[in-house]
């Protein structure tokens, strides 16, 4: 097989350092957004109520989440090259920017890159940040660790009241026959 001249001076590019422009509207590439930018912020804020969405939740756990991503990001310079190619490249599949795509959209467009080093990456950091933020668990009704009051026995372990009250009931007729009779066969 022959190799174009033209191709026989030029290397190949990485295939990460190719951003797919041919569907954006406007009249270039998008500018990878810096991360400390706060347009980077608002797409990984963006991204985290779409990959976790509490409707009722406020946006103040999003963005103390996409705070811990950055800030995560931040120690690794794979990792911020990573994150500033992927969020440029949802700007890109979303015609422009993700930040203005409706939630099905932006939803469909997550599961396009959910096995992407970028959005792995994101998970990773948001699903501990996320969770372990106090004003998510009591949006949740988690009362937190109780540890240190002394267990959740005397501290209201039964007060959901979203769940039926619990069956407590004894067993009334004679003991269960063991299915192993053979004492040989229990060692």
């Amino acid at each position: 097989m022959t190799v174009p001249a033209a191709q026989e001076s030029s290397p190949q590019e990485p295939v990460d350092l190719q951003v797919e422009s041919s569907e954006q509207t406007g009249e270039g590439p998008a500018v990878v957004p810096p991360l400390e930018s706060d347009r980077a912020s608002q797409l990984i804020a963006r991204l985290l109520r779409v990959a976790y969405p509490h409707t009722s939740f406020p946006d103040g756990p999003y963005e103390r989440t996409a705070h811990a991503v950055l800030e995560a990001a931040a120690g690794d310079e794979g990792d911020q090259r990573a994150l500033s190619l992927g969020l440029q490249s949802l700007d890109v599949a979303a015609h422009g920017d993700f930040l203005a795509a409706d939630h099905d959209a932006a939803e469909a467009l997550l599961r396009n890159v959910a096995d992407d080093a970028f959005f792995v990456r994101i998970r990773s950091t948001a699903v501990v940040a996320f969770y372990d933020d106090t004003e998510v668990w009591e949006l949740l009704g988690y009362e937190g660790s109780s540890f240190h009051e002394g267990g959740y026995r005397h501290r209201g372990f039964d007060d959901l009241d979203w769940l039926p009250p619990a069956r407590i009931e004894e067993y009334a007729d004679p003991p269960r026959v063991e299915l192993v009779t053979d004492e040989g066969a229990r060692s």
